[in-house]
């Protein structure tokens, strides 16, 4: 396979492969059924593709593969019979709209269906956004696991009893009527919240940003809000999506490596996005009392409004953080707040606060709250402790670009050599 074809692929795959999924969990009706569709059907692919080209709709190839290789498979295990009939009886044709003719597929679009059936009311809600996690954005269990702070094992647990629930109640696959959205609509939102999250802040790997994601998490926050306009914190969550996206060329260099928000060069921001994101928020503000989501959008406003890092209202920053602590207590709220008031009142208040988080034991083992200790500690020149919360941030991250700036923290420290602590620190 010539390496521009293989590249090819792997970009059809990671851009194509859960929409994929979501027609193929349509057509098929089962989670494992379609799982195992799709892997072959990308084993097919790289045989006949090397050779024959790619074709001009690869995902509607991909789905009409897969669908027949499940047919096939189906076909020769005898418990599926009655699977078998049901599919090859349908006279519902298969199409699959070209990937260009998709965006505007509103309430119709496979993976927003896909995200409203894990979105049951049926299923515990930490397991609504954990599965749909898994199933529409590929994330792995141990990367849903980091994001919701529980052992691997919890979060396997949950994803099992989750597909098996659906699959026992025969949970219906499509966008429940406008009387029923208002008790999914939270999870939708938390679902889209995190497909973006580990997009533009992955929780392992080699890239710092994984493009993919944060455009699907974008697109999906728009169909939301098409199937209901008025909704305020889908508009919020928009919002929220957009003014943080717009930094996303300006988060890296071009090897790779993380650039802090303070060294970015705003000029490479995306400023049509900040304008939208801007309007959306203040809109919602205007309209309606504040939800997380708002606030959240609010916060990244003000970030994208000055136009350096020393123009920053870093005391509104941390005043929205506060009322989003006491709107939606989360330990990471709490981290992100610390790090506001380190900014205001000093690094001394900020790591009390951080201390104070730490003492609950809510974050044990999260490597951001070692790295914000860390930076604290640097700002009040404590060096040698400094570097062991560095180095303690350095064990737990599982991301390459993060991993490199924190040892090139450390390595920082290290030469300016032994330093007496400062008085009172």
């Amino acid at each position: 396979m010539s390496a521009g074809i293989e590249r090819e692929i792997g970009r059809i795959y990671h851009e194509e492969s859960r929409r994929v999924l979501a027609t193929l969990i349509r057509l098929l009706g089962d989670f494992d059924v379609a799982e195992e569709a799709l892997q072959d059907a990308f084993a097919v692919a790289v045989e006949r593709w090397t050779s024959e080209g790619i074709p001009a709709n690869p995902r509607a190839w991909l789905v009409s593969t897969g669908r027949f290789r499940a047919v096939d498979r189906l076909r020769r295990d005898a418990r599926f019979v009655s699977s078998i009939d049901e599919l090859e009886q349908s006279t519902t044709p298969l199409h699959v709209p070209a990937p260009e003719l998709d965006d505007d597929s509103g309430v119709e679009d496979d993976q927003l269906r896909l995200i409203f059936t894990c979105c049951h009311p049926a299923l515990a809600s930490e397991s609504q956004v954990a599965l749909t996690l898994r199933t529409v954005c590929g994330l792995t269990t141990e990367e849903i696991a980091r994001a919701f702070l529980v052992p691997i094992s919890t979060m396997a647990q949950r994803l099992v009893r989750a597909t098996g629930k659906i699959r026992a109640a025969r949970i219906p696959y499509r966008i429940p009527p406008s009387n029923e959205l208002a008790e999914r609509i939270d999870a939708v939102l938390a679902v889209v919240y995190h497909v973006f999250t580990e997009g533009y802040a992955a929780t392992s790997g080699d890239e710092l940003i994984r493009r993919e994601l944060c455009s699907e998490a974008i697109r999906l926050a728009r169909l939301v809000v098409e199937l209901m306009p008025n909704a305020s914190e889908a508009n919020a969550l928009l919002a929220l999506l957009l003014l943080h996206d717009a930094r996303r060329d300006a988060r890296s260099t071009a090897t790779g490596d993380l650039i802090l928000l303070e060294d970015q060069d705003r000029a490479r921001w995306n400023r049509a996005q900040i304008d939208e994101g801007i309007v959306r928020v203040e809109a919602v503000l205007r309209r309606s009392r504040a939800g997380p989501y708002a606030i959240q959008a609010a916060i990244a406003a003000l970030h994208a409004k000055a136009s350096t890092a020393a123009e920053t209202d870093w005391r509104q920053i941390a005043a929205l953080y506060a009322l989003l602590v006491e709107r939606a207590p989360n330990p990471v709220v709490e981290l992100n707040h610390a790090v506001a008031v380190a900014m205001v009142d000093g690094p001394q208040r900020g790591l009390l606060l951080v201390e104070a988080i730490e003492a609950r034991g809510e974050l044990r083992g999260y490597h951001l709250l070692e790295a914000a200790r860390g930076d604290m500690l640097r700002r009040l020149g404590r060096r040698d402790a400094a570097i062991r919360a560095y180095e303690k941030a350095l064990g737990l991250s599982t991301l390459e670009p993060e991993r490199r700036f924190l040892k090139s923290r450390i390595s920082e420290l290290q030469s300016l050599g032994s330093a007496p602590t400062p008085a009172g620190s």
